[in-house]
């Protein structure tokens, strides 16, 4: 059997492969872990937190029944972004923090990923003390030692206060057309915009528990175009189902990626000596154009692989204070503790209100190449390091691309498949060496 935890902690269709006995035992394994390792008086605390999924109902109550039955007091802080839990871990000195939500999945998928003191992601030692527990039989607190539960009602309003502390440049002047996907940022997102000083339209803002991400949201990005132009507005916001990444939306209708919001909010850093060592830390997947245009302005870029938590550990091991992911997942270390969507679009939008300066005008400082992403599946993804005529299938791309292009072959982390991407001067040359690449890992990586 494989790691239960992955990238972003443990994932699956709800009460399929995520069910409440699993959320039950996984929750009484990390409260026996945080019970052992901690010092100091008092008891445990939790902060727990979900998106408006159906069935984060049902995982909510297993998750803060387990706490409590090994002895941790839990706070409930309700529908709110998964950013939000990880600020509020830190406000209200918790030895723990839990988030329900599978992020920009459908409805049908959840997942539960957890917090250390602070706010930080748990690190995978961590996450393996609790998983290799997880069936071992242990004592269970009685009487006044479980733990007890509580609701925490200001909790929104506590998390949006901070943002706003943030904010360097009112937003008043500004239209902006939101797209909360129908999940957690449906309620404070709009709140938060209109607080900084900007005229909201707020889209898909209305959660059932079924419809998180229908159509809708950061990867749904078709309605907040149309939207943006209806409303002759300035800029629009995509957020995901727990509102940790951010997309946007110039005045025209053209999607700035999370590549180019990171490089506007460099700049604005570097402008304000804020950016640590002029660096910023992506991932391999980010758009070589991206890379270019930095290198432009003189800032260095660090990359990682693939996944938020490794462009974390980069930036907390080398002090950086900016960094993210091409899909809007964007780290600002000065502020939070792990990406944040609304944090995201709030200096977004500032940036725009302090320069006076069109989106459309501030993004085009990355130029970006055309780039193909094809997902090869059925194949063995182990088998990607070790094939020879695969790497000399690669090492004739690149030679064709020269310092114009890149190919970038991997096995996805989550899914069964090889990603294969390619950048190039033109679309299609990219669709062609793409195609090219696919062919050789389905002839060459075949599954016996």
């Amino acid at each position: 059997m494989g790691r239960l935890f992955g990238t972003d902690g443990v994932r699956g269709v709800a009460n399929v492969e995520l069910t409440a006995e699993l959320a039950l035992k996984l929750a009484a394994g990390a409260g026996r872990v945080l019970v052992r390792h901690r010092s100091g008086p008092g008891r445990a605390v939790a902060v727990v937190g979900r998106d408006p999924r159906a069935s984060g109902e049902f995982l909510e109550a297993a998750v803060v029944a387990g706490l409590a039955g090994s002895g941790v007091d839990v706070i409930r802080v309700g529908v709110l972004p998964t950013p939000a839990v990880a600020y509020l871990s830190g406000l209200l000195d918790a030895d723990l923090g839990v988030m329900i939500s599978a992020s920009h999945n459908p409805a049908p998928d959840n997942g539960i990923k957890f917090f250390g003191r602070g706010g930080h992601k748990l690190p995978d030692s961590v996450e393996d003390e609790i998983e290799a527990i997880l069936d071992v039989p242990a004592d269970r607190p009685v009487g006044a030692a479980v733990g007890r539960v509580f609701d925490q009602p200001d909790a929104g309003r506590r998390y949006l206060d901070y943002l706003l502390t943030t904010l360097p440049q009112r937003l008043d002047g500004l239209r902006v057309v939101i797209d909360c996907a129908n999940g957690a940022a449906s309620l404070v997102a709009p709140e938060l915009l209109r607080g900084a000083g900007a005229e909201v339209v707020a889209l898909f803002c209305e959660p059932d528990g079924l419809n998180i991400n229908d159509g809708c949201g950061s990867t749904h990005l078709d309605g907040l175009r149309v939207a943006v132009r209806e409303h002759h507005a300035d800029a629009g916001l995509a957020f995901d189902g727990d509102a940790d990444r951010c997309l946007a939306v110039d005045a025209a209708g053209e999607i700035v990626d999370g590549d180019q919001i990171l490089a506007v909010l460099a700049l604005a850093m570097q402008q304000r000596a804020a950016l640590v060592d002029d660096t910023i830390v992506v991932t391999v997947m980010s758009n070589l154009g991206l890379k270019l245009a930095m290198r432009e302005v003189g800032l260095k870029v660090l990359e990682t692989a693939v996944g938020d938590r490794y462009v974390l550990d980069a930036m907390r091991a080398g002090g950086y204070s900016l960094g993210g992911e091409q899909s809007g997942h964007v780290v600002m270390l000065e502020h939070a503790t792990t990406g944040d969507g609304l944090l995201t679009g709030l200096h977004l939008l500032s940036r725009m209100a302090a320069t006076g300066s069109p989106l459309a005008d501030l993004a085009s400082i990355v130029r970006r190449l055309p780039q193909v992403l094809l997902n090869v599946r059925g194949v063995d993804r182990t088998g990607v390091s070790r094939n020879a005529a695969l790497a000399a299938a690669v090492a004739v791309a690149e030679a064709e691309l020269g310092a114009g292009g890149r190919v970038l072959l991997r096995p996805s982390g989550t899914e069964p498949l090889v990603r294969v991407m390619v950048e190039a001067p033109t679309a299609g040359q990219a669709q062609r060496i793409a195609e090219q690449l696919a062919d050789v890992v389905r002839e060459q990586l075949k599954l016996p």
